[in-house]
């Protein structure tokens, strides 16, 4: 059964970093692209950063770039986003997701982990 898990959320001042991990199990996570969404309160969720199933190409949206990097190792059936600089606006509870291509984000079909969350205030 697929699944899944989001961790490495908390608490952090402004300007912090945090390292968020996503570990899959119950399908083959080396075959797919995986994303990184992202849903403040009030807000849709939104894609924010993608990486190929090879670990080549990677995706962000322009309000992260810069601050944010994904990576994966698939021997570990783990995807983390670091996120440095963080700022007030990037507070939401973050999740993972397979994806059918990094270029649009569009979730493949299946549940969704329980995200985790980031709260960035002073």
């Amino acid at each position: 059964q697929l699944q899944l898990v989001e961790s490495g959320g908390g608490l952090v001042q402004p300007g912090g970093s945090l390292r968020l991990s996503c570990t899959a199990s119950g399908f083959t996570f080396a075959s797919y692209d995986i994303g990184w969404f992202r849903q403040a309160p009030g807000k849709e969720r939104e894609g924010i950063s993608c990486i190929s199933n090879s670990g080549g190409p990677t995706n962000y949206a322009d309000s992260v770039k810069g601050r944010f990097t994904i990576s994966r190792g698939n021997a570990k059936n783990t995807v983390y986003l670091q996120m440095n600089s963080l700022r007030p606006e990037d507070t939401a509870v973050y999740y993972c997701h397979h994806v059918y291509r990094c270029s649009d984000y569009e979730p493949r079909p299946g549940s969704w982990g329980q995200g985790t969350q980031v709260t960035v205030s002073s």
